[in-house]
C-alpha cells in the first residue's frame, strides 16, 4: 500500500482482488462481485450492537411525536430518500413521520449536483429548515467525513435533536460528531471509490433493520404481518385480504367481506374478526392507542375481561 492510499478511507483503496478487472471474463467479474458481497452481512452484524442502540434511541423519540431524517450525499442520500418513501406504503404512517434530504435537493436524486456534497453550511441550513429538539437525524456518508453530512449532525447536535451516523470505514468523524456512529466497514470496492456498491448495500441493509425494527415498535405490525399496508392497487388490495386471512383463519371470502366493511383497513377487519366488533368501535380502539395495534388489542381484551 502506498503512502497516498495510507491516508485515503478505505472504501477509496484499491482493491487487490479486482486490479485486472478490465482483463476478466463476464464470469470472473461477477464472481468477484459476488464474493466481495459475500462479506457485506459480516460487516453488519459486527456492527449490530450499535444498530441496536441507535434503533432504541430513534424509536424513543418517535414515540414521544417526533420524526425521523435521513440525510446525506449522492448514493447515501438517495438511499435515504428511497428507505424512507417506503414507508408510508408499508407501514400507512404518513409522509412526514419518516424523510430523507440529499445534498443539492431533488435534482440530486436523478442528477448529479456539483459540489453540493462539499457544502457544510448547506447540511446544516437543510437541517435547520426541517428538524426540531423532538427530532432524530441520521447521517448517512460512506467515507464518514462527506461535509454535506457532517455540516447536517453538528446542527441536529446543536438543536437538540438525536444524531446518528452510518458510515462504511472506522473512526470517522461522522462517528465522532454523531451520539451514536455505526460504522459497518466494508473495505475496498470492486471499482476503486465506487461506493455505489458494497457501501451502498451495507447502508441499505442498516437502513432496513432501522425503519423496519423501529415500525415495529410503534405497532405497525402484527406478527410479521404489514398490517397497516395501504391498499392502493390491485396487488396491494389482494395482499391486505391476505392478510386479513392470514391474521384470523378467514376463509377467503369472510376475508373479502372483512376488508370491505373495514373499508380496506387490515387492522380494523382483523380487530373486528377478533372481538366480534363493528368498524366503528375497531377504528375507535386504534385511535386511542395512537394506532399501535399491539396496544389497541391489549385495550379491547381489557374491555372485554372487565
Amino acid at each position: 500500500m502506498t503512502h497516498n492510499e495510507q491516508r485515503q478511507p478505505v472504501t477509496e483503496q484499491r482493491n487487490a482482488k479486482s486490479v485486472h478487472l478490465d482483463r476478466m471474463s463476464v464470469r470472473e467479474i461477477i464472481e468477484t462481485i459476488n464474493s466481495e458481497d459475500g462479506t457485506i452481512a459480516a460487516s453488519v452484524q459486527a456492527a449490530l450492537p450499535q444498530i441496536e442502540e441507535a434503533i432504541t434511541a430513534i424509536a424513543e423519540r418517535l414515540k414521544q411525536g417526533g420524526k425521523l431524517y435521513y440525510i446525506g450525499a449522492g448514493t447515501s442520500g438517495r438511499l435515504g430518500i428511497l428507505d424512507a418513501s417506503e414507508c408510508p406504503p408499508t407501514f400507512g404512517v404518513d409522509s412526514s413521520l419518516v424523510r430523507g434530504i440529499i445534498a443539492g435537493g431533488e435534482t440530486a436524486i436523478v442528477n448529479p449536483v456539483e459540489n453540493a456534497e462539499d457544502d457544510l453550511e448547506a447540511g446544516a441550513a437543510d437541517i435547520a429548515r426541517h428538524a426540531t429538539s423532538a427530532d432524530a437525524v441520521v447521517g448517512l456518508t460512506a467515507s464518514g467525513r462527506t461535509p454535506y453530512v457532517l455540516g447536517a449532525i453538528r446542527e441536529a447536535n446543536r438543536i437538540g435533536a438525536l444524531t446518528v451516523g452510518i458510515s462504511c470505514n472506522t473512526g470517522t468523524e461522522l462517528s465522532r460528531a454523531a451520539a451514536h456512529g455505526i460504522e459497518v466497514p466494508v473495505g475496498p470496492e470492486v471499482v476503486t471509490g465506487s461506493t455505489r456498491m458494497k457501501a451502498g448495500t451495507a447502508q441499505k441493509m442498516v437502513l432496513n433493520m432501522i425503519s423496519t425494527t423501529v415500525m415495529v415498535q410503534l405497532g405497525k405490525v402484527y406478527g410479521n404481518l404489514m398490517v397497516n399496508v395501504q391498499a392502493t392497487n390491485a396487488k396491494l388490495r389482494d395482499r391486505v385480504v391476505r392478510i386479513i386471512g392470514e391474521a384470523t383463519g378467514a376463509d377467503r371470502d369472510v376475508a373479502e367481506e372483512l376488508a370491505r366493511r373495514a373499508e380496506g383497513d387490515a387492522r380494523v377487519a382483523i380487530l373486528m374478526h377478533r372481538f366480534g366488533i363493528e368498524r366503528q368501535e375497531a377504528s375507535a380502539a386504534l385511535a386511542r392507542s395512537d394506532d399501535h395495534f399491539a396496544e389497541a388489542v391489549r385495550w379491547l381484551e381489557g374491555q372485554r375481561i372487565g
